[in-house]
């Protein structure tokens, strides 16, 4: 598996993958609210700081994800976001690949810091974060901004 940067080219099947796991939560592809940055990777993510890479398979198929964004440069905050892995695959170690890469990533860019929100039926990655080393504060918000409405857990960990 080859991991690479992705472009807006890219937008059409991370769209895809994203919303094929969504279906298998009862959830759908909102891209007019919470889904929006993969409708401007570049913009959303590489503009703002951060980066977005695509793990492609042999046949140049993209089947897993994963992005870093600043949240507060000063302080060596960063998010997070956009993990996802064919349901095929999870397990394999590679979704520990894409999360090597986002930690390497943010410790050689000077980051200290590492928090970001997942949604609440994601309880396989849940326990990959935890297993990984990321702590669960307890913390939970209810979001409005996709399809339908949803809840998030909060994860940190400290990195420097």
């Amino acid at each position: 598996m080859k991991l690479r940067h992705a472009t807006n080219d890219d937008s059409p099947a991370l769209i895809a993958l994203i919303d094929k796991v969504y279906r298998e939560y009862g959830e759908v592809m909102h891209t007019a609210g919470a889904d929006s940055d993969l409708l401007a990777i570049e913009a959303r993510y590489n503009e703002k700081g951060g980066d977005f890479i695509v793990m492609e398979n042999a046949a140049h198929h993209i089947v897993g994800c994963h992005a870093t964004l600043p949240i507060d440069t000063e302080n060596g905050l960063l998010t997070f976001r956009r993990l996802y892995l064919e349901k095929s695959l999870r397990g394999s170690g590679h979704g520990k690949r894409l999360m090597d890469w986002a930690l390497t990533w943010a410790r050689e860019s000077g980051y200290r810091r590492v928090e970001f929100w997942s949604d609440t039926r994601f309880t396989a990655a849940h326990r990959f974060f935890l297993n990984y080393g990321f702590k669960q504060t307890g913390k939970i918000r209810d979001m409005d901004d996709g399809a339908l409405p949803y809840s998030e857990y909060f994860f940190c960990m400290d990195i420097s």
